[in-house]
């Protein structure tokens, strides 16, 4: 727990408890929870308690008014509720693709983590009997480490039948239960199937059915089905069952219908459907490795960016826990390092100060496989670093299929992915490759980044070094005022016009709203992006002279969750008077029942003596919007 442990505590006492509370988000300025009862919660008592600025009720939302710092106070909020029950609507939205990939990523990211521990252990046990010899590998204490490794693939079903009820609205618990099933030694280890073999195979009430020769342990996609199955029948159960014994009953019937079924029906679809898919990725590898190699090299971080990845990572995990090595991923491996190679070019080329800071956690981190503070803070601003990285990656995932490297295991990132080449039998020729290549990657990363070059911001280059550090250190100095050009194209209206009355009370600040009619906003002075709400529909903006100014997207536009907008700068990223922070489809939130609204606060406004309006109804970007009159 925070520093708001206190507040969290009480606001969740306030809003009726854990048990009334359905699901909990939170926008940039506050918390919005969904209540099973409204009426139990006490507004009145939230909104004169300290710490909460006000509470609005909208949109089937119930919402506590924090502040700027209303992410710190949720982690608390969140810490005192602990697991909710999950909402029932909780279906993925956009297309097809995107469903699938909401899906995968939703049920495997929790994780992923202990996967990627798993195949590392194994590796450990792979290295000690390559070092040891056959000897070690007659061992307990070999016995041991595989099982440490092998443990959780053989249960795999159990964890996603967790998360996958989880993500499909359901009890994750009773996911748990119809997993275990699955997993039942018995039929895992075919005495089940042996025992009535003479006696015509397996039936449940005299209707055939079968069990894959290995039982379900390991395998994936029918445990994904039957949870959504269970999930759906779960709902309808709840709102037939009376109350009483609804606890009992539900799981109860739950289970009795989904388990049959997933034996009987969903098992052996699931698995064929598997084996098709998992069969189709192999024969595109295998038509031309050295295409496919290039292909995903090239595209790999594009794709981690749009999260599109997950469609790949779920039949190379089919693979590895059914005992099978994978080539699926083999492109990926040195993308990173290449990504690695291009900081460095950046970081000792650049002149800015400030950018070379960035680039030494950036490059370190890289080197251990996570490269998100490379791409978003360094290499994806100044473009063609990223662009050489993809390049690079292309070509030594080509080769790295050439080569025919594969993996045994699900390794780490990075260099802690070296383990998952191993073979079984301890031969490391694959994980030297490995080495290899992603040394290359890094020095041709380097190489090519810093030969194309990019554009450089130099605001520092007339600075010493004690100079800069004196600069990062020294609060900057305010103006006696401050102008704000319109970031948006439209109709100007009075603050207390705003449709959501958080604003128009004036409790975040003073400002204006805008009427749109042009769908883009840019930045309104020279400063920094101080936050970047997920859903792109708020962004807070911080001045070189210290002004925080708040751009708030529509009203209530966080429920579109993303829909509509485009932002083209990230959180930390400086920006020029002018630049374009965001765009959003007018139309097409109006259409979704979302006013669109702009309120532009000043949330620092006690720092200023006043602040001054347009007289003006319409503004274009770039027109004097307001001007703050500095405190003394």
């Amino acid at each position: 727990m925070g520093k708001y442990e206190q507040l969290a505590k009480n606001i969740v006492r306030e809003v009726g408890g854990k048990e009334n509370v359905n699901s909990l988000t939170n926008c940039i300025t506050r918390l919005r929870f969904k209540l099973k009862d409204e009426s139990k919660a006490n507004t009145e008592v939230l909104k004169n308690m300290d710490g909460v600025v006000t509470v609005m009720q909208s949109g089937g939302q119930y919402q506590v008014v924090i502040g700027n710092h209303v992410p710190d106070v949720r982690k608390d909020v969140d810490a005192v509720l602990g697991v909710l029950e999950p909402e029932t609507n909780t279906g993925p939205k956009g297309n097809l693709f995107d469903q699938f990939v909401d899906i995968i990523s939703s049920i495997f990211q929790p994780i992923l983590a202990p996967l990627s521990a798993a195949g590392m252990l194994k590796g450990v046990a792979a290295i000690l009997s390559f070092a040891l010899g056959a000897e070690f590998a007659a061992t307990s204490t070999y016995a041991v480490l595989n099982a440490m490794g092998d443990g959780l693939f053989l249960f795999l079903p159990v964890f996603i039948g967790y998360t996958a009820m989880t993500k499909f609205g359901g009890s994750p618990f009773v996911g748990m239960m119809i997993a275990s099933s699955l997993v039942y030694t018995g039929f895992i280890d075919g005495s089940i199937t042996g025992q009535f073999a003479e006696a015509g195979g397996l039936n449940f009430f005299g209707i055939p059915f079968s069990i894959p020769a290995a039982g379900y342990g390991s395998t994936v996609m029918p445990i994904i089905a039957a949870t959504a199955f269970a999930a759906f029948l779960e709902k309808q159960l709840r709102k037939i069952i009376p109350d009483v014994v609804k606890l009992f009953l539900v799981p109860f019937f739950t289970a009795l219908i989904t388990i049959p079924l997933t034996f009987m029906v969903i098992g052996p679809v699931m698995n064929i459907a598997s084996d098709a898919l998992g069969n189709a990725l192999i024969a595109v590898q295998t038509f031309n490795p050295i295409i496919y190699g290039a292909i995903l090299g090239f595209s790999w971080q594009i794709l981690v960016m749009f999260g599109m990845h997950w469609a790949l990572i779920p039949f190379a995990i089919i693979a590895l826990s059914q005992g099978q090595p994978t080539a699926l991923l083999t492109p990926s491996g040195s993308v990173s390092f290449a990504q690695t190679g291009a900081v460095l070019a950046v970081m000792l080329k650049t002149k800015n100060l400030k950018l070379k800071e960035l680039s030494i956690p950036a490059f370190i981190s890289g080197i251990f496989g996570v490269t998100e503070p490379a791409i978003y803070g360094i290499t994806l601003p100044k473009k063609k670093p990223f662009w050489a990285s993809c390049v690079v990656g292309g070509f030594t995932g080509a080769a790295a299929m050439a080569l025919g490297v594969q993996a045994y295991q699900l390794g780490g990132l990075g260099i802690f992915r070296y383990t998952g080449s191993i073979s079984p039998d301890g031969d490391i020729k694959l994980a030297i490759y490995s080495m290899i290549l992603d040394a290359i990657a890094l020095v041709a990363g380097f190489a090519v980044a810093w030969l194309i070059g990019f554009k450089d911001d130099e605001p520092t280059i007339a600075m010493s070094k004690e100079e800069a550090k004196s600069s990062f250190n020294t609060p900057k100095k305010k103006l006696a005022k401050e102008d704000i050009f319109a970031p948006i194209e439209g109709t100007v209206l009075p603050l207390n016009e705003a449709k959501d009355a958080a604003f128009a009370e004036g409790i975040m600040g003073k400002g204006v709203v805008i009427e749109p009619t042009v769908g883009e906003v840019v930045a309104p002075f020279d400063g920094t992006v101080m936050t970047l709400f997920p859903t792109n529909h708020a962004i807070g903006l911080i001045s070189d002279a210290g002004m925080e100014l708040l751009i708030h997207i529509g009203i209530d536009t966080v429920q579109l969750e993303g829909k509509y907008f485009t932002a083209f700068v990230k959180q930390g990223d400086t920006v020029k008077k002018g630049d374009k922070l965001v765009s959003f489809d007018i139309p097409e939130i109006e259409k979704a029942g979302y006013s669109t609204q702009v309120p532009i606060i000043v949330t620092n406004t006690p720092d200023y003596a006043d602040i001054i309006e347009t007289d003006e109804t319409k503004v274009k970007q770039g027109d004097l919007l307001t001007t703050a009159i500095l405190a003394n």
